[in-house]
């Protein structure tokens, strides 16, 4: 039977339907004043008009009153501005569910980067064995980060799982019904929610989606590529931040840490328990049905019991079932094996943890931490008087030799407190829920050797030697990646931290900033500057016999590293170790990549076969040869100067201040986590967050943090005559070719007709024509490289959908900016005060359905 383009699938079961059920919500009675429903389409078509015709966003909503409305005051405007507000974000849940439905038809499910094409052209190419070794040791790891892009009630969430099921059912009834609750459920939150409520949000999407799919796909491969043979290998890991990240949030602390690590191991044992409930209604056979009957018993009591046991071990829980599995079959023919396999392998994957709690911090807090401890010492220890005024090699040797056994209540600082506390607390989760419960302890904000050795110490000083912990530095800035492979030298030629590693299998972990390297150098130098830290620390990491493991931290737009990112990982060769794939998921990005068993299979499979296909597949291809690094780092250098002369203009952060939504992202509560790491009033750019800055310029549709500089870099070819170096680099690498296909990816989220009044702005009319011309640039010349006449040309039905979210929330960026306009009118003095507060709830309201409407803005 043939099978439709993608394009054509899209438009047949996500765009028609979208149509459908939409003209259906639009016309449901959820306003007794009004008909809120009729006037919304009105009202985007005057937005889509006016900007034809260059009016700007108050001329829209005055030109749009004007017409439709009959002298309504300006409060009664406004009133209706809120109700369109409540509407679009609706008609987003609306499309995502839709899409969500189609997912496994727009997408390939068995197709390339799907584990039946990773086992076929293993069987094709005759590499089976390699297969098979490779997949005993590599892993993938998604790690769940708390970071506030999108959290919607529980409520809401149940209604977008209700509603993608019926639309996938096409049970127009139910899908009334569904849309009429919609209409009458509230979106927002009335209070900020603490880090444990974070915990328990992203721990449905653990047990409602994480859970089933990654047993699915450790059973297709013990079946189809291990041949029934057991995998001993995990491969499919979870990490878990909420609860376990202060790096910046107050309200992590060590009480919030224990209780979340106690509910992900509660969680997993209820999985557990639901799945042993249905193994027990087939295994009904002599000899089996005791077992199954002791370990449901078991489970039972160590998730009901309000005691906090746990009433069996995770070596008993296994042994139990292997024995269930060898009974099986000698006595029963093999009868279910297939659940009992499942089973096991969800228990090699979770254990008691379920995901793994990392801890983070500052290096910054630590050196505070540190000075607040030795000064304690040195009242008590000799040996340490004069700490500070030694040189950095005198201060590691006493970092590395140092050992005591302090406590919390030693200090009446803090900070100190929690520091030690959530030592001690990795210890008592490790107990609890096994060693991968919380092994790893993450330095943000790396910038030198002593940074990881202060927190190596700190360990030691709790009296914890040896500790069963990955000490993970995070490089983040530019100078800090150049210097990472000199750093990890120096940590592996010190004596005592080779002997941690070596008690750790001598593997290192590795933590690179995408979000805080784009916002510190811009989108090339951020990019080019990680894979060239992950060479060289590649390179020394073999010299000395370690086995190097990069974390990625991620966003979901592709200036926070996002994008098409198994590309990324298929294209790396072989200088750059391979030996897992970790990286954050966020916000949205959980939701829309990892939200539904589809989608949630679909992006963990194209991140294991990214893996195989680097290391197996195309080994020695992706192999960037010195030409090409010469012309990568001429454009990355190119790039990144222009975004400093950029980043160092005077107007820099006062337009972010004065014309962007970046000053309110703190006043929703969509998050726990403040928007900035200091309290200070100024704003002080190396303290702010990823997130607020790179949502800021999408709310404005100027992403900049996701193509400025590249324009300018190409530019530099083309006016030298050398635009056959850049063609032919874009052409043979798949690296190069992914990182400009993602700046497409930002520039086709654009739309500058928004903000094209500010051109006008006596103050910052020239700094926006700087971006305005830069992106220009940027489009030109990625079209010419691309050989496209349209940006996302090769991705129709990616483009298909970014298209119709921007046209379902065009009325929202309209709204925004009418808000943001008339609150600058008002400071300025033009304008009277009397409604700024509304204005700026007004501005507030818009930034959800803004962010989730995109889906990886932030």
């Amino acid at each position: 039977m043939y099978t439709l383009p993608e394009i054509e699938r899209f438009n047949k079961n996500v765009l028609s339907k979208y149509h459908i059920y939409n003209s259906v919500f639009i016309t449901l009675p959820f306003d007794a004043i009004d008909n809120t429903g009729v006037l919304l389409p009105l009202f985007s078509e005057v937005c889509t008009t006016g900007f034809k015709n260059n009016l700007t966003p108050v001329e829209i909503v005055n030109s749009f009153s004007k017409k439709y409305l009959d002298s309504v005051s300006e409060e009664e405007k406004i009133s209706l501005l809120f109700r369109f507000i409540q509407y679009v974000e609706r008609q987003i849940v609306l499309f995502d569910a839709i899409e969500d439905a189609a997912f496994p038809i727009v997408n390939n499910m068995e197709g390339k980067a799907s584990l039946r094409d990773v086992r076929d052209r293993a069987d094709t190419k005759e590499l089976q064995e390699e297969l098979i070794s490779f997949l005993d040791s590599f892993n993938i790891r998604t790690v769940l980060t708390a970071h506030p892009t999108q959290f919607y009630p529980g409520s809401v969430l149940g209604i977008i799982t209700d509603l993608t099921d019926a639309v996938r059912e096409n049970n127009l009834s139910k899908i009334k019904d569904l849309l009429a609750q919609l209409g009458k459920t509230p979106f927002i939150k009335k209070d900020k929610p603490s880090p444990f409520d974070e915990a328990v949000s992203l721990i449905w999407y653990l047990e409602n989606v994480f859970y089933q799919t990654s047993g699915e796909m450790l059973q297709y491969i013990q079946k189809n590529i291990f041949n029934e043979k057991t995998i001993t290998n995990s491969i499919i890991n979870l990490g878990f931040w909420p609860g376990g990240d202060r790096d910046g949030n107050p309200f992590v602390t060590t009480q919030i840490t224990l209780k979340v690590a106690d509910r992900l191991r509660t969680a997993i044992l209820k999985s557990y328990y639901s799945d042993i409930r249905k193994l027990k209604r087939k295994l009904t056979f002599s000899g089996i049905d005791g077992l199954i009957s002791d370990i449901e018993n078991k489970l039972y009591r160590s998730v009901f019991y309000s005691d906090g046991s746990i009433y069996i071990t995770l070596s008993e829980l296994k042994d139990k079932l292997n024995l269930v599995k060898s009974i099986c079959i000698e006595k029963h023919q093999s009868l279910y094996l297939d659940e009992i396999n499942e089973l096991l392998n969800k228990v090699t994957i979770f254990g008691f943890h379920f995901a793994s709690l990392d801890i983070r911090q500052n290096s910054k807090i630590h050196n505070k931490v540190i000075q607040i401890i030795f000064k304690y010492l040195e009242k008590n220890n000799v040996a340490l008087t004069g700490y500070f005024d030694l040189s950095d090699e005198e201060r590691i040797n006493v970092l590395t030799n140092i050992s005591g056994t302090i406590s919390s209540d030693l200090f009446e600082d803090e900070m100190t407190k929690q520091t030690i506390d959530s030592i001690v607390a990795i210890k008592k989760i490790q107990e609890n829920n096994g060693e991968l419960g919380a092994n790893r302890y993450i330095i943000s904000n790396n910038e030198s050797t002593l940074n990881v050795l202060e927190t190596f110490a700190l360990f030691s000083l709790c009296n914890w030697k040896n500790p069963s912990v990955d000490i993970v530095p995070l490089f983040e800035s530019i100078d800090d990646l150049r210097q990472a492979d000199t750093i990890m030298e120096q940590l592996y030629k010190n004596l005592q931290y080779a002997k941690h590693l070596k008690n750790r299998g001598n593997k290192q972990t590795i933590m690179l900033g995408f979000s805080d390297g784009t916002k510190d150098g811009g989108y090339l130098m951020a990019n080019w500057g990680i894979y060239k830290a992950k060479q060289t620390i590649t390179a020394v990491s073999r010299k000395y016999g370690i086995k190097v493991i990069f974390f990625d931290g991620r966003g979901g737009p592709p200036a926070r590293g996002g994008g098409k990112t198994h590309k990324f990982y298929a294209s790396l060769g072989t200088t750059i170790e391979n030996q897992e794939i970790q990286l954050t998921v966020q916000g949205q990005t959980i939701s829309s990549n990892f939200g539904t068993l589809d989608s949630c299979r679909y992006n963990l499979e194209n991140l294991l076969s990214a893996g195989v296909s680097n290391e197996i597949f195309n080994k020695q291809e992706n192999n960037l040869s010195d030409f090409e690094i010469k012309i990568i780092d001429e454009l990355s250098e190119i790039g990144y100067q222009k975004y400093l002369s950029f980043k160092n203009h005077p107007k820099f952060i006062p337009y972010l201040e004065q014309m962007s939504t970046l000053n309110y992202y703190s006043k929703t509560n969509i998050g726990s986590r403040p928007s900035k790491r200091n309290t200070t009033a100024n704003l002080d750019f190396n303290d702010l967050r990823a997130i607020p800055f790179v949502g800021s310029w999408s709310q404005m549709k100027q992403n900049v943090p996701g193509f400025f500089g590249v324009g300018s870099a190409l530019k530099h070819f083309e006016d030298s005559n050398n635009w056959d170096k850049v063609q032919t680099l874009f052409d043979s690498s798949l690296f190069f070719r992914t990182l400009l296909e993602n700046s497409m990816m930002s520039l086709a989220k654009s739309f500058f007709p928004l903000t094209q009044y500010m051109k006008e702005d006596k103050e910052f009319g020239e700094f926006w024509k700087i971006i305005f011309n830069e992106f220009q640039e940027t489009k030109r010349l990625l079209l010419k490289i691309a050989g496209h006449k349209e940006l996302m040309e090769n991705y129709p039905d990616g483009k298909a959908s970014i298209k119709m979210r921007e046209d379902i929330v065009l009325p929202l960026l309209v709204i925004q900016q009418y808000a943001l306009m008339k609150i600058n009118e008002i400071k300025k003095g033009t304008e009277s005060n009397e409604l700024l507060t509304v204005y700026e709830k007004l501005v507030t309201r818009s930034l959800f359905g803004n962010t989730n409407a995109s889906r990886n803005s932030a």
